[in-house]
């Protein structure tokens, strides 16, 4: 196994820099490859290159996969709908920024 992703399961911090490619980022989250590709499809993970065997996912893609795998496992929504919350939850986080932001001034 990689030794980034080793280090991520050990529970260290994984920084965006990070460069995982399918196979790493599906044995990171334990999601088989055509969930990956499903949720590439539908927007939920963006990654770097044009074919899945070119496909770079930064770290912040395996705090996301994570996230929709639980969805997706755990409450049963289909792809359309963990992109849908996923925006939801980015639109949230952007929010509360802003709002933290202002009440410092």
């Amino acid at each position: 196994m990689n030794q980034t992703i080793s280090r991520y399961l050990q529970g260290q911090v994984v920084e965006e820099e990070m460069e995982l490619t399918l196979i790493e980022l599906c044995d990171a989250c334990d999601a088989p490859q055509e969930q990956i590709t499903v949720w590439v499809l539908e927007g939920v993970l963006e990654p770097r290159g044009q074919q899945p065997q070119e496909w770079r996912f930064g770290g912040a893609a395996l705090q996301r996969a994570r996230l929709a795998l639980r969805l997706t496992r755990d409450l049963e929504i289909n792809p359309a709908g963990v992109a849908l919350a996923l925006d939801l939850l980015d639109e949230i986080a952007a929010l509360e920024t802003q709002l933290k932001r202002r009440s410092t001034h």
